[in-house]
């Protein structure tokens, strides 16, 4: 684990397990779910110099992966089917799974800890890589409030 990241003091992390942050306030979230998530992440870290920004992942059930980009930038994109945004919006709220830094996050884990408090997943570089391992062609964003 980064250990410059235990120094931050990044609000939005809780001290430990783990917690439900509204999308939209911090940061928005793109879901993908299995080894297709894997694989973004692993590809996001190759092209980022292992800092790709913030990523969380679940260790079991559907293996989701979630990718923290800027708030507000979700919306109006087209994304392949297989990826799920967590927005907020009118008549609309999601929750986005937070572990804590280190301890008992079970069934969550950081991929990639945050480096800085501002630090985010950069949408174009994720959009890109989405596209190009779930397959071009889907105009439908699937979505759904969690």
């Amino acid at each position: 684990m980064n250990t410059q990241t235990r120094e931050l003091n990044i609000d939005w992390i809780p001290a430990s397990g783990f917690q439900l942050r509204k999308a939209g306030v911090q940061f928005d979230a793109v879901r993908i779910e299995g080894d297709a998530g894997r694989r973004v992440a692993e590809a996001l870290e190759e092209m980022t110099g292992g800092d790709p920004g913030p990523i969380v992942a679940e260790v079991r059930g559907a293996r989701a992966v979630y990718f923290l980009v800027r708030a507000g930038s979700t919306g109006y994109r087209a994304w392949p089917r297989g990826v799920t945004v967590l927005n907020s919006g009118p008549n609309r709220v999601s929750y986005i799974p937070v572990p804590a830094l280190s301890g008992g996050t079970w069934p969550l884990v950081w991929w990639c800890p945050p480096s800085s408090a501002g630090r985010r997943v950069h949408l174009g570089l994720l959009a890109g890589t989405a596209d190009a391992v779930l397959g071009e062609g889907s105009a439908e964003s699937e979505s759904s409030p969690v």
